[in-house]
Formats: structure tokens, C-alpha cells, sequence
């Protein structure tokens, strides 16, 4: 099977429609497409995981990436140097068609990004904030996992904009998608919270 190859000069949502463009149908695996992504970083990484969660009514490709993003944010609690992934997980596909949805959708909603997004507040994008920084995400996708309407894509937009920042040394960026997460992730603790006291009175 044909694996793409690197294209460095591309912004990453150019990288990606340009993979969705040549794939096979059978598409590609995980670590074929970050392969081709080239980058050692977190953020890249995490960032093309949370663009179907990004995408309304995208349906099982989210399901697909929910825990290995997990697993990237979790490493980067741990302080890990560069991302990796089990083989089970790497090993996991993305056909043609949400390929090529995931590329649509990701010029559609976040093409905006790489317009204003630019290097400051970099002391929140250093090695030191990457732990709290992944924390956050962690809890973020742990929501994603939750089987209701719209759990995907909120957080999913959170973990999106915080790890592009991160990605481009934009702290306000990345703050700004961590409080969209937060926001969403008070919320729906909020009204699981109202649901019980409800259900017990």
C-alpha cells in the first residue's frame, strides 16, 4: 500500500487534504497519517485527532480517535519528550470517505486558526506548561467518551484550538481553547449534578 510522503511546506490542514486526495479507499492507519504529518510535537498529533470530534453528526470516526487522544494527553502529563502511541492503537483506520470529511470539515470549521493564530505568550506553550496543559486535555476527552448528543464536539473544539496553540507557540490560543473545554466540561458536570438532585427529590 502507498504510504504518503512528508510535505513540510504545508500548513497541516493542507497536509491533510492533500492525504485525503491520494488515499486508497481502505484509507490510512494512525501512524501512516502521523508519519506523513511529520512532526515530533504533541500538539499536531492531537490536533488532527480532534477534528472529527469537531465535526457535527461525523459519525464513527470520533470513536475511533477518542482514546488514542486520550493517550496523547496523557503522556504529555507524564512528561513524555515525544508522542507515542500502542501498536493497537496505531494500528487503527480511517477509510477514504472520513479522510476526506475530516478535511472538509476541518477547512469549514477551523480554517480560521491558521489566519490569526502567531507566537505569543509562548512561557504557556513551554515544556514546563505541557503537564498542566495535557491534564486539561485528558479531562476534555475523557467528555468526548460520554454517550450524549454533542459530547463530541464541544471538547473537540477545545481540544482543537488549545493544541494548535500549542503547536504554534500561541498561548492565547491555547487558553482559549482550554476554557472553551472547561466551560463545557462545568457544564455538563452541572447538569449531571441537577439531573440526580432531580431524580433524588
Amino acid at each position: 500500500m502507498q504510504t504518503p510522503s512528508p510535505a513540510k511546506e504545508k500548513t497541516l490542514l493542507q497536509t491533510l487534504e492533500a492525504m485525503a486526495a491520494r488515499a486508497p479507499e481502505e484509507g490510512y492507519s494512525l501512524r501512516e497519517i502521523f508519519d506523513q504529518l511529520d512532526e515530533s510535537a504533541f500538539g499536531a498529533g492531537l490536533f488532527l485527532l480532534a477534528l472529527p470530534c469537531c465535526i457535527p453528526f461525523l459519525y464513527g470516526v470520533p470513536q475511533v480517535v477518542s482514546l488514542p487522544m486520550m493517550a496523547l494527553a496523557a503522556q504529555m502529563v507524564m512528561g513524555r519528550e515525544q508522542p507515542w502511541m500502542p501498536e493497537k492503537m496505531a494500528a487503527r483506520k480511517i477509510d477514504r470517505k472520513g479522510l476526506t470529511q475530516m478535511s472538509k470539515g476541518g477547512r469549514k470549521w477551523l480554517g480560521w486558526i491558521e489566519a490569526i493564530v502567531r507566537p505569543r505568550l509562548t512561557m504557556i506553550t513551554g515544556k514546563r506548561s505541557e503537564r498542566v496543559i495535557g491534564a486539561f486535555l485528558c479531562i476534555f476527552c475523557a467528555s468526548i467518551l460520554v454517550p450524549l448528543p454533542m459530547t463530541n464536539t464541544v471538547p473537540g473544539f477545545g481540544v482543537a484550538i488549545a493544541s494548535f496553540g500549542l503547536m504554534q507557540k500561541d498561548g492565547l490560543m491555547v487558553i482559549a481553547g482550554l476554557l472553551i473545554g472547561t466551560a463545557w466540561v462545568s457544564g455538563l458536570i452541572g447538569a449531571v449534578l441537577l439531573g440526580a438532585v432531580t431524580l433524588l427529590g
